[in-house]
């Protein structure tokens, strides 16, 4: 496999200040077979609304209703994965 396809996955919690960093950083690469999933681990700043501000279709997003820790986030992100 020459250009297979990943997953970048980013667990998140109440980092509306950063996650954009994050994301850009991964949509920036020259590597472009990719998906990024974020699962937030039931944030209450403004996170939902800066990842669904981004138009990629590459970027999937799951929300929890609230915080259940880290390793739930990051278990979610890897059930999801298609990559």
């Amino acid at each position: 496999m020459n250009n297979p396809f990943i997953t970048i996955i980013i667990p998140t919690y109440n980092r509306g200040w950063c996650i954009n960093r994050a994301i850009d950083s991964c949509l920036a690469q020259t590597y472009k077979n990719f998906e990024i999933v974020i699962t937030d681990d039931g944030s209450t700043d403004n996170t939902e609304e800066i990842v669904k501000s981004y138009n990629d279709k590459r970027i999937r997003y799951f929300k929890f209703e609230k915080n259940q820790g880290v390793i739930k986030a990051r278990n979610n992100s890897i059930k999801n994965a298609r990559g």
